[in-house]
């Protein structure tokens, strides 16, 4: 897969270069071309003086001067772009060279033959819509699709959306007042959140550079909003406060420099989404998102086991997709819930092999419990204790 990527790589850049060559290279014909039609005009211009009067041959001579000038640069360009065509094309030739393009083998489509199973795929596809912003792109599928989204389930979407739009343009009021009316819901879902204060602090650091003209300002916004968050932000409220020695000189030539630092900003933006999805009972970032990058990652791994199988001739023994052949290391960020492996049989649970709890309290497998049990009897292999294994429960992580 890494070859691949450098040997179509390579192509690109070859294209990006021919571009860079030919803009420079058209650019000086261009002004070349202006110049000499100035150069027509201002002999034209003097010629045709009372002095200088021309007569209609020259006139038309020089005229077609011009006219083959012109008709040459452009038939000059078309060939280039031409050219230029020929070599964006062979991109295209050396993905599909590359690149399989076969991916039959590693993917399910019965999954969404099930009309349940396409409405749920739909309605995840709008809400990623609606987490982007894209309302109405959300709003077209949703009716194309026939789906019933009510209203009340989308307007949290587009007040998230709105308020984000609001702090990105550095205008913290919108987040504020949503803040103060969800502070009890919030410290209710998260004990540690600190985004009102978060937002209080920007709001301070924005009056901070208004200078010593805003000091009496920003005292009483420190009196009014600081004071009931005190108990929890006590030393970062002081050094806050301390800045105000500094207003005269100006806060970037003190110690406290560092409250200008810009990254406030895009942290105050991540705080809020994931206060606002934990209040609303949604992940951080898209299911679908996660999705399709997982499924990214795990792409390459598929298809070589596929080519592997394939040249080995056992391509019978991957015989169900809902299990995956190998294991593949997504990294830590998506790993977002506990993993079973039966200690027995040395395999990942499933929805068809899911963990069982013996009598004795140890963990294996449903299809370990079968291959263990003999009638109505199980010895558990890790105590001596028979049980009979219509006593095991499925337990959940």
């Amino acid at each position: 897969m890494g070859d691949a990527v450098v040997n179509v790589e390579k192509e690109v850049d070859k294209v990006v270069n021919k571009f860079h060559e030919l803009q420079r290279h058209n650019d000086q014909t261009l002004d070349d071309l202006i110049q000499q039609i100035n150069s027509y005009q201002r002999d034209l211009m003097l010629l045709s003086a009372p002095a200088n009067e021309l007569t209609q041959i020259q006139r038309d001579l020089l005229y077609d001067n011009v006219i083959k000038k012109t008709r040459n640069t452009i038939s000059q360009f078309s060939s280039e772009h031409r050219d230029i065509h020929s070599s964006v094309s062979r991109i295209g030739k050396a993905i599909d060279k590359n690149f399989i393009c076969d991916y039959a083998s590693v993917s399910n489509d019965s999954v969404f033959e099930s009309p349940a199973n396409t409405i749920i795929l739909n309605q995840v596809i709008v809400e990623h819509f609606l987490r982007q912003g894209m309302l109405d792109i959300a709003e077209q599928l949703t009716r194309e699709a026939k789906l019933d989204i009510p209203d009340h389930k989308k307007r949290p979407f587009t007040e998230l959306n709105t308020i984000l739009d609001s702090l990105k343009a550095r205008d913290l009021q919108p987040a504020l007042q949503w803040a103060i009316v969800n502070r009890d819901q919030l410290r209710a879902q998260n004990s540690a959140s600190n985004l009102e204060f978060k937002l209080h602090r920007l709001q301070f650091i924005e009056l901070l550079k208004g200078g010593v003209e805003n000091q009496m300002a920003l005292i009483q916004y420190a009196r009014q909003y600081f004071q009931p968050l005190a108990d929890k932000h006590e030393r970062e409220i002081q050094a806050m406060m301390g800045s105000l020695l500094y207003l005269k000189v100006g806060l970037q030539n003190s110690p406290y420099a560092y409250l200008l630092d810009s990254l406030s900003w895009s942290e105050i933006c991540d705080i809020f989404t994931r206060d606002a999805c934990a209040l609303l009972g949604l992940s951080v970032e898209s299911p679908l998102a996660v999705t399709i990058n997982a499924g990214c990652v795990a792409l390459p791994a598929l298809l070589n086991i596929k080519q592997v199988m394939q040249q080995r001739q056992v391509t019978n023994v991957w015989n169900t997709r809902d299990e995956l052949p190998i294991e593949i290391d997504l990294s830590r960020k998506c790993h977002f819930h506990s993993i079973f492996a039966c200690p027995i049989l040395r395999q990942q649970s499933s929805e068809n092999n899911p963990p069982m709890r013996l009598v004795c309290g140890h963990v294996i497998s449903r299809d370990a419990l079968n291959k263990l049990s003999n009638g109505t009897k199980l010895k558990c292999p890790y105590c001596p204790i028979e049980q009979n294994p219509n006593d095991a429960r499925l337990i959940h992580f």
